[in-house]
Parts: structure tokens; C-alpha cells; sequence
């Protein structure tokens, strides 16, 4: 099985390298990058390429690495115990009947190779961390309530991403291959947009591109990333008469700046009423 990118989404060389180095060698991802370089992206780009369903963990600060294999259903255990379960057909007595699967659950007992995706896996704790790493490299968990040893059907096609706003720990970024996506530069970004507008008109790519990287040169708070621009050019796309001449008076610039203090910046700068 071999990733070589799809029709939305640009795999320069290097990250194709590395991410099929990964699925072959059954190794966890990990990619670090700003937002709006694809890292998420890429997971169900992957999935949809080579056929594979795919699980999603949303990381979060108070998640429990369990809860990401499995978690019981106690009250609705309770309920039945008290309430009795004729209609439903559950067992109170069966442990199993009252289980929801999590994500990486669902991905070990999945009869198909599944791409499981980390997303943001920088806000969670360092000992969840090397527990989910633990769980994902030995391919099992314990279901201690019941003494059940999990062992996954497949082993799953591991991306883990981060954006770098806690550190991860040693022990975690061992057991991982690692890949930093850096932003695009002006060449690959035209093959980014190319991909999503084939048929733009080349001399509003142009000018886009260029009102778009200075753009990210004046260090606002919240840069304008991949996902702004092709929202942008859409937008442009479909407005009549677009004048992009004027750096100081850009068209919507609310789609490509999205903090307040940033917005009112740039139309303080441009002394303009901006749109």
C-alpha cells in the first residue's frame, strides 16, 4: 500500500517519503507544523486514497487514555438493573452489553486495516501520552473490569499530530518517526490552489499569492494559513470586478484575518476602510 497524495491535497516528496516509510514499517506519525498545513488533513486524505476507514481521537486536556479504548456505560447498567431489559435485550450480567468502544477500540476490532488519527495530541498530559503509546505499540489494552486482553485485528496506520503548545515527552517522540510540515512555499502553495481551482486564471493566482505572503510577513497574531487563502481565492473567484492592486484595501479581509486586534490593525496600517 503506497500514499502518493490525492487530487486536494499536495504530498511534497519528503512527506510522502517518510508517511509510507510509517505505514510500511507500522510506525506512529508525528506531525508538527502551524495550523493549515495539512497534518490533519492528511490523515483522511490517506483514508480516502488506499480505501481504509478512519478513527478519530480529538485530544483534549481532561481525556484519559481509556476512555480513548473504551469506556462502560454504567448508569445505563444501573437503569436496566433497576428498570429490567426486556425490550432492549441486554444482559445486565454481560460486561459487554454495556461497553463503548472508543476510538482506538473500534480501531483494533475493526475486520479492516484502519487509519486511526491523534489529532492534537499536545494537549494531553505526558502520562497519557506513553500510555496511548504503550496501548498503540504493543497493538492491546486490558479491559480491567473484566480482566480482557484487547489485541488489535490490524495493526492501524498511526498520524499523530501536534502543534507544539505543550512539550511531548522523550519516552513518546522515541517510538514515533517524526516530520515537521513547514509552510508552503510560494511554488508549492500554486500547486495547493491549483489542485483545489484548476482552472484559476493566472494572473489572479498570482496576484493573490503575492498580497497573501506579505500578508503573512507582518506578523499579525494569527497568520492567514492554507485554509484562509483557498477560502479567499474562492471568494474572489465569484466577485466581479476585484481590484487586488491596493495592498492597503484588500478584499475581504476578514476571511484571511480572523482576530479582531488583527483585522483593525492592518485598516489602522492601511488607514482604509477595509472590507
Amino acid at each position: 500500500m503506497t500514499f502518493k497524495g490525492s487530487e486536494k491535497y499536495y504530498l511534497s516528496p519528503e512527506l510522502g517519503s517518510i508517511v509510507n516509510m510509517a505505514i510500511k514499517m507500522e510506525k506512529p506519525l508525528l506531525l508538527t507544523g502551524e495550523p493549515g498545513t495539512g497534518k490533519t488533513q492528511l490523515a483522511f486524505e490517506i483514508s480516502k486514497s488506499v480505501d481504509m476507514p478512519l478513527e478519530i481521537m480529538r485530544a483534549k486536556s481532561t481525556i484519559k487514555g481509556e476512555e480513548s479504548c473504551y469506556v462502560q456505560d454504567t448508569v445505563l447498567r444501573l437503569n436496566d438493573a433497576r428498570f429490567g431489559t426486556t425490550e432492549s435485550k441486554r444482559d445486565v450480567n454481560n460486561f459487554f452489553d454495556y461497553v463503548i468502544w472508543g476510538p482506538i477500540g473500534r480501531s483494533f476490532l475493526s475486520e479492516k486495516r484502519v487509519v486511526l488519527l491523534l489529532d492534537e495530541i499536545d494537549k494531553t498530559e505526558s502520562d497519557v501520552q506513553d500510555n496511548l503509546l504503550d496501548v498503540l505499540e504493543d497493538s492491546e489494552f486490558t479491559i480491567r473490569e473484566v480482566n480482557k486482553v484487547i489485541k488489535a485485528k490490524h495493526k492501524p496506520v498511526i498520524i499523530i499530530t501536534s502543534n507544539a503548545k505543550r512539550e511531548l515527552s522523550d519516552p513518546f517522540l522515541r517510538r514515533c518517526f517524526c516530520h515537521h510540515i513547514a509552510f508552503p512555499k510560494p511554488e508549492e502553495m500554486e500547486q495547493i490552489v491549483k489542485l483545489h481551482f484548476p482552472e484559476i486564471n493566472e494572473g489572479l493566482l498570482e496576484s493573490a499569492l503575492k498580497l497573501f505572503y506579505e500578508l503573512r510577513q507582518k506578523g499579525y497574531e494569527k497568520s492567514p494559513a492554507t485554509s484562509e487563502l483557498l477560502n479567499w481565492i474562492q471568494a474572489l473567484q465569484v466577485t466581479e470586478n476585484i481590484d487586488l492592486n491596493n495592498k492597503d484595501d484588500i478584499p475581504f479581509i476578514g476571511i484571511l484575518l480572523k482576530r479582531t486586534a488583527d483585522i483593525l490593525s492592518f485598516r489602522n496600517k492601511g488607514n482604509k476602510r477595509g472590507w
